[in-house]
């Protein structure tokens, strides 16, 4: 769908120099907010909100539809009642500076986040039962297409030391009624404290998106097309995906070998059964976006070829090599989910090779396509990623999670080619080569236009967020408490305005219009009568 000219920020949530480690939904995220509103900012792009698996990525997760409870803000908690502030102050959490220590966090919040969450069940009944139980008694029942299985796959996965599902006891793994039964009846309470924290970041992130929302800022949110074999998806819904009779996957996702790699990328996530999911009316696919609109006002689909024709790699191979080309229901899916939910803000991220029966299936739904800077600087055949061959209906950005910050791309990452390339396009003048890019992704004529924090603060390598090729380390990156500055909102803001993206500037130039057309009504002229 066409959006309005505006522009915004990707920050992950867990990015926030929050108390405990790791950002969250608590004070933090509403102070990033009033810089967003400051700096004349209208979105705020973040990465899955998804639990987090292996890497700690949250792009391999143990759920669609879940959340990651270590996002769950602990002060907010405290306000709840749900914690004391003794507990809070007690608590030897790590400090709200530097990068997330996943371990730590995980062995120090996560306890306490569970002790909140029994704390909130306890006064069920009670004189002081709080007013939230309604609200979550209405979670628990609207949720419990997904819920019920979630909560019974976390407890699962811990009792066998966050081993795979299909390494449990077979009546377990293979959910057998009877055993899931009394499993559900033996761990009641925790399986209560479970869902108790999912509705809690509901409830936090229902609050902190209203706050933006009073702001003119909207929410976008990052939607993997795959998901993770280690997950409650696939151990509630093995139907829907190519399993093996062992339930191993029969086929999994990758993309085939290319310039930057002889063997191509094995991803490893199981493939859909799209047969299975046409029969069914895509209703999975459906439950996962209505989920996700109740989380975001935009949608970004990743790895968006992947919904036209997606890669297919024998199970057992280690490699890409032997993959081949599948075609995917992709205008199938998209009308049905347009069907049940309506016209959907969704951005596809079209990056790397595209065929044209991609872009067919990108533009028969209108959806924008994404356009990266640093791309653009190589030879003739990236200028599809400059501003003079964007079109409108497009969202560019300096550079995405996946990248190098622009800093750190300039000094050890671009080509002495391209870094004059760069210096023919731009004008660098004294503010270096990142405000440069910012300001040419901003005066573009792409719809809109996002910048990675890490860029407008300037920061090189030792910022980026994710190195593809790259096991460990990725995804621990915050700021600094002070380093979002009025100077650097106002500089911002004014690049913002300028270029017709501000909520103030879209006012004014709807104001103008509507007075452009009313004086030429007024110019038009009368007929004589006859």
């Amino acid at each position: 769908m066409p959006f309005d000219r505006a522009s915004g920020l990707l920050l992950h949530i867990s990015s926030l120099p929050s108390h405990g480690g790791i950002g969250d939904l608590g004070p933090a995220a509403y102070d990033f907010a009033n810089f967003l509103e400051a700096a004349g900012q209208r979105i705020w792009q973040v990465l899955p909100l998804s639990p987090v698996g292996y890497g700690n990525s949250p792009y391999a997760s143990l759920s669609a539809m879940a959340v990651n409870p270590l996002l769950v803000s602990l002060e907010v908690l405290r306000d709840w009642g749900w914690l004391t502030a003794e507990q809070l102050n007690a608590a030897a959490l790590p400090t709200a500076s530097g990068p997330v220590d996943f371990d730590t966090v995980i062995q120090q919040k996560l306890p306490l986040l569970r002790e909140a969450a029994a704390s909130f069940l306890k006064q069920r009944g009670s004189a002081k039962e709080p007013a939230q139980w309604v609200a979550f008694e209405k979670f628990c029942a609207d949720k419990a297409d997904w819920l019920d299985d979630y909560v019974a796959f976390v407890i699962l996965r811990e009792a066998h030391g966050n081993a795979l599902w299909t390494e449990w006891e077979a009546p377990l793994a293979h959910r057998d009624p009877a055993a899931l039964a009394a499993f559900r009846k033996e761990q009641a309470h925790a399986l209560e404290v479970e869902k108790a924290i999912q509705f809690a970041f509901d409830e936090q992130w229902r609050y902190l998106r209203a706050y933006c929302a009073e702001r003119g800022i909207q929410l976008m949110g990052d939607i993997a097309i795959f998901v993770s074999f280690d997950s409650a998806d696939v151990w509630t819904h093995p139907e829907i995906f190519e399993l093996r009779e062992d339930k191993m996957p029969l086929r999994v996702a990758g993309v085939p070998p290319d310039y930057f790699s002889e063997t191509g990328q094995r991803w490893g996530n199981p493939l859909y059964r799209w047969d299975t999911l046409a029969q069914q009316d895509f209703a999975w696919w459906v439950g996962r976006m209505r989920r996700a609109t109740e989380l975001y006002d935009m949608i970004r689909l990743d790895h968006f070829r992947g919904f036209e024709a997606f890669w297919a790699i024998p199970g057992e191979d280690e490699t890409a090599v032997n993959g081949t080309w599948v075609k995917a229901p992709g205008h199938a899916l998209f009308a049905a989910l347009e069907k049940e939910l309506g016209q959907l803000a969704l951005v596809a991220e079209d990056l790397g090779v595209i065929t044209d029966e991609v872009d067919k299936l990108r533009t028969d739904f209108k959806m924008p396509g994404m356009r990266i800077l640093q791309f653009g600087f190589g030879n003739r055949g990236a200028h599809s990623y400059l501003p003079h061959r964007f079109e409108s209906n497009a969202v560019v950005y300096t550079g995405t999670h996946d990248n190098d910050t622009t800093l750190g791309w300039w000094q050890t990452g671009s080509t002495p080619e391209e870094r004059k390339h760069v210096a023919e396009y731009l004008s660098i003048g004294e503010d270096g080569p990142v405000w440069a890019m910012i300001r040419a992704a901003s005066s573009s004529v792409a719809d809109l236009c996002l910048f990675p924090v890490q860029d407008v603060l300037e920061l090189g390598s030792e910022a980026r967020m994710n190195v593809p090729s790259a096991a460990t380390g990725n995804w621990s990156w915050r700021y600094n408490q002070s380093a979002l500055t009025r100077a650097i909102a106002d500089k911002l803001s004014a690049i913002t305005d300028i270029t017709d993206r501000t909520l103030r500037a879209q006012r004014e130039i709807v104001q103008a219009a509507k007075e452009k057309a009313a004086e030429a009504a007024a110019l038009e002229p009368v007929e004589s009568p006859s």
